[in-house]
Parts: structure tokens; sequence; C-alpha cells
């Protein structure tokens, strides 16, 4: 039995060593690459960064967009309905989700 808790207790240690090292390496990165995002200006983006961008697919985006503000409008009304929302709350939020 005193081997088995040896066995254990080595083993806490040289796990809890181990997150300690990797938790202080991670800070030191992000603490470098803030640094470097500080030091260096954000430079334009080359026509070689455009070029490998896909082209975003507007067709399906706007499907699935459609949908969504149907459901929020329909939410909306509902509120309306119950009182919960004024009729200007309701036009305000009415005109966010169209992005009137």
């Amino acid at each position: 039995m005193p081997g088995l808790l040896r066995g254990v207790a080595r083993t806490a240690v040289i796990s809890g060593t181990a997150t300690a090292v990797s938790n202080r390496v991670s800070r030191r990165q992000a603490g470098r690459w803030a640094q470097q995002d500080y030091e260096q200006p954000a430079t334009a983006p080359t026509q070689q960064a455009y070029a490998a961008a896909p082209a975003p697919s507007p067709e399906p985006a706007a499907a699935a967009s459609m949908d969504t503000k149907i459901s929020q409008l329909k939410e909306l009304a509902l509120l309306k309905e119950q009182g919960v929302l004024s009729e200007a709350e309701f036009a305000a939020q009415k005109g966010r989700i169209l992005e009137l």
C-alpha cells in the first residue's frame, strides 16, 4: 500500500508541475503576442490576402438570415400583442432586425 500511495503522490506532483509550467509558458507567449501587436502597426491587407480569401456565398446565408429575421419578427409581434412592448419599442426593434 505505501508503494501505491507513493506512486499516486508522485503522479500528482508531476501533473501539478506540468500544469504550472504549461500555464506559465502560455502566459509568457500571450504577453509576447500582445507586445508584438502593440509594437507593429497594422498594415494594409495585401492583394495576396484578398486573393486567398474565398468569396462568401450570399444565397445560403441570406436564406438562413431571412428565416432568423422572420422568427424574430414573430416573437416581437407576440411581445407587442402581450403588451410587453410599446408601439415605439416594437418599431425600433423591427427596424434593427430589418436593418432599416
